[in-house]
């Protein structure tokens, strides 16, 4: 009897049917999908993270970016502004290192006026904030 092996999300053990198919080749893993997954995404997170420290040390000025071309970087402003508190919210949540978003803080820093700054924080904190975060 032929087995059909390919992979789901399911965690397998011995010759039993998983979701209509069969398991029993010994080096296939029983080691659940999504406990992997995890533990390769905080490989990567960890990865990201000292990638963007090495950025960080030469940073200078915010550098070109190509969905903002035109001379007024206003909307680039308010993107990295929005970008920052989304990827410190998520990392959070996930319970990582939230040095990764500093970029994007670092970027709206130098963009945006103070003032603008200011205005959308306290906004944020007050509820009323018109950006999706």
């Amino acid at each position: 009897m032929s087995q059909l092996l390919t992979p789901t999300r399911a965690v397998y053990s011995g010759d039993r049917p998983v979701r209509g198919r069969l398991l029993s080749e010994p080096h296939l893993s029983t080691y659940p999908i999504d406990q992997k997954r995890t533990e390769f995404e905080a490989e990567i997170w960890k990865e990201m993270a000292e990638e963007i420290r090495k950025k960080l040390e030469n940073y200078k000025t915010a550098p070109f970016d190509a969905r903002f071309p035109s001379v007024s970087q206003t909307r680039n402003c308010y993107q990295n502004y929005l970008d920052f508190h989304r990827c410190e919210r998520s990392l959070k949540e996930k319970g990582v290192d939230i040095y990764p978003c500093q970029w994007y803080r670092r970027v709206y820093r130098t963009l945006c006026p103070i003032s603008w700054v200011n205005k959308w924080d306290e906004e944020r904190e007050a509820g009323i904030f018109a950006g999706k975060i």
